[in-house]
């Protein structure tokens, strides 16, 4: 027997073992916000240590977790060298959105059904906990490979990732020569979106509903930004990224708030909005021309003051060279376990995997999750995950580990 084929094979006989793993990570609660992820770090800090693993435990300063609008947050890093060569970093991260309403499932109940676990943070991505994690051990029971790989289980990707991966980098903790991040069973994810989130908070002064015209109504004011926020999303329909899967530039507005009572003119209203940054734009030009247009909107309304606050700014990724070498790999693994060659492509989305990109190192992305994010009721109600794909997620990449190891 080979010793590719012994991998592949530990992996399908580890596959109730790797379940199991799944869903106490699932059971774990880590929902961001509110962002106090300590406790479920801990738990997946123990879950490694009983594969064998030595666990780093990296905290990160509270003033620096409080800045980033979290309450608690530990980095864990695992390293295995198996001699000589190149070091390869595997991040995927523990934190997930609220589970919402809608659930027909435990969204911690890590429940099966049909060959599905359900659970929030299932697919997006403690699945690749499980996929990186279990692929490692395959490849230290095959015991041909060269060089390190690492494991980077960060908790602030809800939040942008400052103090997850880019801490790990700028601290010098972590000095990989390639990344790879979660994603999907079904593409090899070499760019993506970037995101701009602003607060815009407009002032006015209030007053009595019956003598409205001796106020500054901010909602009126509001009004017109919105109007024209709304007039520009409609015209990004004629960008479009040159990447597959980018598709064009966009806007949404999803937080907003203000008013006092139904009988007063409202003196204040603030709302948050998301503008999606596709690979060829710039992100600064991007800030600047938004807050022009937020301006212009209300430019000499009087009585009315406007504030416009970032709140986050995450760039594209864009490849870098070197990341062929990761592509190639992991295309050739999937062609022999899915029996298909899976396309290269950008998603519209952004991840954790910019920051290693902006390190300077080759980065892409690919995991246990699913075809689309509908597929996998990402971010909503009864989130899933195939288990089938898992499986096939982690004999992929054991088997592009081993090829950029050069075994």
């Amino acid at each position: 027997m080979s010793a590719e084929t012994a991998m592949l094979d530990w992996i399908d006989a580890a596959r109730e073992r790797q379940t199991r793993f799944l869903a106490e990570l699932v059971k774990a609660p880590s929902d961001n916000p509110p962002g106090d992820c300590t406790a479920a770090a801990a738990r997946a800090a123990v879950l490694l240590e009983e594969l064998g693993f030595t666990v780093e435990r990296h905290p990160v300063p509270e003033a620096l977790v409080r800045a980033n609008g979290m309450i608690s947050a530990v980095n864990l890093v695992v390293r295995h060298r198996f001699g000589p060569g190149p070091t390869i970093a595997l991040n995927a991260h523990g934190d997930v959105v609220p589970p919402g309403e809608g659930w027909t499932f435990d969204p911690y109940g890590a429940e099966i059904r049909d060959g599905w676990m359900y659970g929030r943070g299932v697919a997006v991505s403690k699945s690749d906990f499980a996929t990186y994690a279990f692929a490692l051990k395959a490849l230290e029971a095959a015991r041909q490979a060269k060089g390190k790989v690492e494991l980077h289980f960060t908790y602030d990707e809800e939040v942008g990732g400052a103090i997850g991966p880019q801490w790990l980098l700028e601290q010098g903790i972590s000095k990989p020569d390639f990344a790879l991040s979660a994603a999907f069973s079904y593409a090899v994810v070499t760019a993506h979106n970037g995101v701009l989130h602003l607060e815009v908070t407009v002032r006015g002064k209030s007053a009595h509903a019956a003598k409205p015209e001796t106020g500054h109504d901010a909602l009126e004011a509001a009004t017109r930004i919105l109007t024209a926020l709304y007039a520009l999303r409609a015209s990004f329909a004629r960008t479009v990224s040159a990447i597959a899967g980018i598709g064009t530039p966009n806007l949404t507005v999803g937080l907003i708030k203000g008013g006092i009572n139904t009988n007063v003119v409202p003196d204040l209203v603030t709302f948050r909005l998301d503008r999606r940054i596709i690979p060829e734009e710039n992100a600064g030009r991007v800030e600047a021309d938004l807050r022009a247009h937020i301006e212009a909107a209300v430019h000499g309304l009087p009585g009315i003051k406007l504030e416009v606050r970032r709140v986050l700014l995450a760039k594209p990724l864009v490849p870098l060279p070197g990341h062929e070498k990761l592509v190639a790999a992991l295309r050739a693994g999937a062609k022999r376990i899915l029996g298909a060659d899976i396309p290269v492509e950008g998603v519209p989305l952004y991840t954790d995997a910019r920051h290693y990109s902006a390190a300077g190192i080759p980065t892409v992305l690919y995991g246990a999750g699913p075809r689309t994010l509908t597929e996998a009721n990402a971010h909503r109600a009864d989130e899933r995950l195939k288990l089938d794909d898992l499986t096939r997620a982690t004999k992929v990449v054991a088997l592009a580990l081993r090829e950029i190891l050069g075994a």
